[in-house]
């Protein structure tokens, strides 16, 4: 990150901190590092939501909970190829399953084109990374709801204690470690983002999607410039050094270890 190399070259000119510079001055970067957390922190509150939520269903004692529990949890070890392509075809605004969705009922409205639009192609990724994740995210909190002492439902139920007052007090703070470790892996896992982003987007249309990763991506095997590749992925591995740093200072006083 401290050289201007061009990964060819048999010299690697020393330049100190001028990649850093240029980057940081460069609203297209900053771009870049917005976009970032809007993806990141879009994809962490929507699978801990709704990772909880199913998590809170699949617990209590249905018929085939073992098989959804194994199905919600499927997207997550598919191939970062295969659902590009699968989720390409449900977006397509002429023939995917969204659009038929959609077209369905007297209400009918006009599927958005979701790839080619710099509007919607940053929702769409989302979408699909939240869809890849939720399952794991669910089921990791399922493990936990499984480990919950019971005598402490009994008591405060007991006591008069109502299910919001039960999952306020009891559960949420029991299961702040499984939250904590949540939190760290999504975080890290979407700041990682790089498989779908290339199949389905190519960081597109423009840099509607070039998020972090995909960022470094470009400048290390597009543009042939390691120096600024080099920074960017420093600059990555800094903002996660401190967004894990945070989150283990914040939860160190809400973490609750049985």
């Amino acid at each position: 990150s401290l050289t201007s190399w061009d990964l060819l070259s048999a010299t690697k000119p020393f330049v100190g901190l001028a990649n850093y510079a240029d980057m940081l001055t460069d609203p297209g970067f900053i771009g870049v590092l917005v976009r970032t957390f809007l993806f990141s922190g879009a994809i962490v509150i929507g699978c801990m939501v709704a990772g909880l939520a199913i998590a809170m269903l699949l617990n209590q004692k249905l018929l085939g909970r073992n098989f959804v529990r194994t199905i919600s949890f499927a997207p997550h070890i598919l191939s970062g190829a295969a659902i590009g392509t699968i989720w390409l075809f449900i977006f397509d605004p002429t023939y995917g399953l969204l659009n038929a969705f959609l077209n369905l009922g007297p209400l009918s409205v006009e599927s958005p084109p979701w790839m080619t639009d710099s509007a919607w192609a940053l929702p769409a990724l989302i979408i699909v990374y939240l869809w890849k994740n939720i399952g794991f995210v669910a089921v990791v909190y399922v493990a936990g709801l499984q480990g919950m002492p019971q005598e402490l439902y009994e008591a405060a139920k007991i006591d008069g204690a109502g299910a919001w007052t039960l999952f306020r007090r009891i559960t949420l703070p029991l299961l702040s470690p499984v939250t904590f470790f949540v939190a760290v892996t999504t975080v890290i896992g979407t700041f990682q983002a790089f498989d779908v982003i290339a199949i389905m987007t190519d960081g597109g249309p423009g840099d509607a999607t070039t998020t972090l990763s995909w960022y470094i991506y470009e400048q290390a095997f597009r543009a042939f410039d390691a120096g600024h590749a080099g920074a960017a992925a420093v600059i990555m591995f800094v903002i996660l050094l401190l967004i894990t740093g945070a989150q283990a200072r914040f939860m160190e006083r809400r973490v609750h270890y049985r």
